[in-house]
C-alpha cells in the first residue's frame, strides 16, 4: 500500500469512526446546531468585512493598510478560539499506535491535515469581502490573491503555534501563561505608546504578499517549517510516553480530607468530587479555564464599558455563575460511567452522590460571587442582581442540569490525557441554551414590570424554593435514574469499549 493510499484510508476511517460511534444517532441535533452557528458567524463576518472595508477608508492610507497594521489582533483571536474547536494530532495518532503503521507517518499525516483544515480558511468570510472592497480597487485582483494567500499562511502558522501550546498545556497548565504573556506584551507595545512602533513593519510585511514579494513568503514558510518540526518532535515524545504509560511518580503524602469524614457516605462522595478535579487532567483544565473566564469577564466589566448595556451586564453576571457548573454538570455521571456498576452495588449510593455533587457545585459559586463584588462596590451591578443570579443558579438552573444525570450514558475517560472528548447530546445542547438565555429573559421582564430592585425578587424566590426542596427533586432524579439503570449501564459499557 502506497503512502497516498494509506492517507486516503486514514481519512475514510475517521469518517467511519464518527458514524459508528454509539453517540452518533443522538448527536444529529448537535450537528445541525453546529452548522447553524457556523452559518450565523459566517454571515456576521461577511457583514463586518464589507462594513470595515468601507469604514476604514481614509485620506492618507488604504483600508487594508489599517487592517494589516494590526493583523496580529486577528491571530490572537484565532489562537484562543481554537481551544474550543481543535484537537492535537497526538489525540488522533494514539488510536492507531498499536497498528503496523509507522508513527512518524501518522504524526506527519495528521499535522499536514491540521494545517490544511477548513478551520484555517474560516477568516476568509471576513477577508474576502474586505479585500474586494479595499484591495481590488487599489491594486487589482492579482494583489488580492497574494494578500489572501499571505493571511491564510499566517493562520496556518498560527494553528501550529496553537498545537504546540496545547501539547505543552497537557503536560502542565502553567504553559497556558506563555502565549498569554506574549499576546499581552504585543498588545501593550502597540497600545501603550503614543505611536505604534510595529504598525509600519507589519504593513510592509503584509504589503509584500500583495506585491508577491518573495521575502514575505519565505519568512512565513520558514515559520511554518519550524512550527511543523517543533510540533512533530514534541507530540511524538508525548505519544511515546502515553502509549508506554510513562509517568513521573513523586513520593508525596496523599490528601485525606479527614474534615469530611463526619458526613459519612456523602462526605466520601464530596472527597470523590475534590479528587476528580485534582487528579483528572481534563476536569482540572475545565475548572481553571472556567475560573479564567470568570476573572476575564469580571475585569473587562470593571475596566471597560463594553458590557454596561442592560442585556450584556445581565448575561455576563449569569455567565460568571453558570460557567463552572455548565462545564461539568452537562456531563454529569459520564465520568462515573467508568465505575457505574460499582455504584449500583450499594443502596442509595447514587442519591448520596447526587447530593454531594449539588453541594459541591453550589459551594463553587463563592468564586464568581467574590469576583463580582468589586462591580457591586463601583455600582455597575446591584446587590440584588448578584444575589438573584447566584440563588437562581443554585435553585433553578442546577436542578435543570441535574436532569441530565438520568439521560447521560456516555462514559468519559478518567486517566487518558490524549483521548478525544465525546460530543454533546441533543438534551445537553437544549438545557445549555435554555440555562443561558431563559434567566436573562425572566430578569429583563421582571425589571421592566417591577423596577430595578423588586425585579430580582422573582429570581431570588425561585432560587430559594429550589434550594429548600433540593432533597425532593434530587430524590425524584434518583428514582427516575433507577428506572433507566439497565439502559444507562449498557450505554456506559458500550462507550467504554468504543
Amino acid at each position: 500500500m502506497t503512502k497516498y493510499q494509506l492517507y486516503r484510508l486514514l481519512k475514510r476511517t475517521e469518517s467511519l469512526k464518527d458514524e459508528r460511534h454509539p453517540m452518533f444517532e443522538r448527536n444529529k441535533f448537535m450537528k445541525f446546531l453546529a452548522w447553524f452557528m457556523i452559518a450565523y458567524y459566517a454571515a456576521i463576518m461577511i457583514f463586518l468585512g464589507v462594513m470595515l472595508g468601507m469604514g476604514l477608508k481614509g485620506n492618507y492610507s488604504a483600508a487594508y493598510h489599517r487592517l494589516d497594521g494590526g493583523f496580529f489582533y486577528l491571530l490572537i483571536i484565532d489562537f484562543w478560539a481554537r481551544f474550543a474547536m481543535q484537537e492535537t494530532p497526538a489525540q488522533k495518532v494514539r488510536e492507531y499506535a498499536l497498528l503496523p503503521i509507522r508513527r512518524s507517518f501518522l504524526m506527519k499525516t495528521y499535522l499536514v491535515r491540521a494545517m490544511m483544515s477548513w478551520g484555517n480558511t474560516f477568516w476568509a468570510f471576513f477577508l474576502v469581502p474586505f479585500g474586494l472592497v479595499s484591495v481590488v480597487p487599489v491594486m487589482g485582483w492579482w494583489a488580492l490573491v497574494g494578500w489572501l494567500l499571505g493571511y491564510w499562511l499566517l493562520f496556518v502558522a498560527n494553528s501550529l503555534g496553537y498545537l504546540f501550546t496545547r501539547a505543552l498545556c497537557m503536560r502542565h497548565m502553567l504553559w497556558f501563561l506563555a502565549p498569554l504573556a506574549l499576546h499581552a506584551a504585543l498588545v501593550c507595545v502597540c497600545v501603550v505608546p503614543d505611536h505604534n512602533v510595529l504598525r509600519v513593519p507589519f504593513v510592509l510585511f503584509m504589503q509584500g504578499f500583495a506585491t508577491w514579494n518573495p521575502l514575505s513568503f519565505i519568512t512565513v514558510f520558514a515559520v511554518i517549517a519550524f512550527g511543523f518540526l517543533a510540533n512533530y518532535r514534541l507530540q511524538m515524545g508525548m505519544l511515546h510516553d502515553e502509549v508506554g504509560k510513562k509517568e513521573d511518580v513523586n513520593m508525596k503524602s496523599v490528601t485525606q480530607f479527614t474534615l469530611l469524614d463526619r458526613y459519612g457516605m456523602m462526605g466520601e462522595y464530596l472527597k470523590l468530587e475534590l479528587k476528580l478535579r485534582m487528579r483528572n487532567k481534563q476536569v482540572r483544565t475545565q475548572f481553571f479555564v472556567g475560573l479564567g473566564l470568570i476573572v476575564f469577564f469580571s475585569l473587562m466589566s470593571y475596566f471597560t464599558e463594553a458590557y454596561d448595556a442592560g442585556f450584556m451586564k445581565s448575561f455576563i453576571c449569569l455567565y460568571n455563575y453558570m460557567v463552572l457548573g455548565m462545564m461539568t454538570l452537562t456531563t454529569i455521571m459520564c465520568y462515573e460511567g467508568n465505575y457505574f456498576d460499582g455504584l449500583m452495588s450499594r443502596r442509595d449510593s447514587i442519591y448520596d452522590l447526587l447530593r454531594a455533587k449539588f453541594y459541591f457545585n453550589s459551594m463553587l459559586l463563592i468564586f464568581p460571587f467574590v469576583f463580582l463584588m468589586p462591580l457591586m462596590f463601583i455600582g455597575k451591578i446591584s446587590v440584588w442582581m448578584n444575589l438573584g443570579y447566584m440563588l437562581f443558579t443554585i435553585g433553578v438552573l442546577y436542578p435543570c442540569m441535574f436532569q441530565l444525570a438520568v439521560y447521560n450514558k456516555n462514559t468519559l475517560p478518567l486517566n487518558v490525557k490524549l483521548a478525544n472528548s465525546n460530543s454533546g447530546t441533543m438534551m445537553q445542547s437544549i438545557i445549555s441554551i435554555v440555562a443561558l438565555f431563559l434567566p436573562v429573559a425572566i430578569e429583563r421582564l421582571s425589571v421592566l414590570l417591577l423596577g430595578p430592585v423588586w425585579g430580582y425578587i422573582p429570581l431570588i424566590m425561585l432560587g430559594l424554593i429550589g434550594l429548600a426542596t433540593h432533597r425532593v427533586w434530587l430524590r425524584n432524579i434518583y428514582h427516575r435514574l433507577m428506572l433507566r439503570r439497565y439502559e444507562n449501564m449498557e450505554g456506559f459499557r458500550a462507550s467504554r469499549n468504543s
